[in-house]
């Protein structure tokens, strides 16, 4: 985005080459993580979240465990659970609605993460990849999409682009028109 466009807009920050691809790229890898995990579990018809919340320790532990008894809210949550990430990934790569999707994802994330907490004293059933004290790959990578809604790419490349044009040409066709009927 050139000096003028972000004069114009003041609504997105400018980046330098290296920043923007570094974004760009850390928001399609995310997002393809996202639509990746979300496509898996809706192609596996015996997939469930019942698991993971029957697993839960931690504060919020009956939280979760409630959700996986309820057999009509664990239908909704694992559905919710399908297509929010597949349609949150999807949203990421191509780049529309970048910022709601971002804080979508990091909400998901965090509840993830608040579920299955990698605190000293609780151990899981279920194996888990890595082995974390505090801070795991889910809280890395809810941190990294903060980062995103912080620092939006989707106006440089993405279908949010094309919005953001629209808006920029809008806003100066319109600059003369109402210089001239003042």
């Amino acid at each position: 985005m050139s000096a003028a466009e972000t004069a114009t807009s003041g609504r997105y920050p400018s980046y330098g080459p290296f920043r923007a691809r570094a974004l760009v790229a850390l928001r399609i890898v995310i997002g393809w993580h996202f639509f990746y995990e979300g496509l898996a579990k809706i192609t596996n018809p015996y997939w469930t979240a019942a698991g993971y919340l029957n697993e839960s320790q931690g504060w919020f532990s009956g939280f979760f465990d409630s959700l996986a008894t309820n057999p009509g809210t664990l239908a909704m949550v694992d559905a919710v659970n399908q297509w929010g990430l597949l349609l949150i990934g999807l949203a990421l790569m191509v780049g529309v609605f970048e910022r709601t999707a971002a804080l979508a994802g990091a909400l998901f994330l965090l509840f993830y993460y608040a579920a299955a907490p990698p605190w000293p004293g609780l151990e899981y059933g279920i194996p888990m990849e890595g082995s974390y004290l505090i801070v795991n790959k889910v809280l890395v990578e809810m941190f990294a999409l903060l980062v995103i809604v912080g620092f939006p790419t989707a106006h440089l490349m993405g279908l949010d682009r094309i919005i953001h044009w629209k808006r920029l040409n809008e806003a100066a066709g319109q600059a003369p028109a109402s210089a001239g009927g003042a």
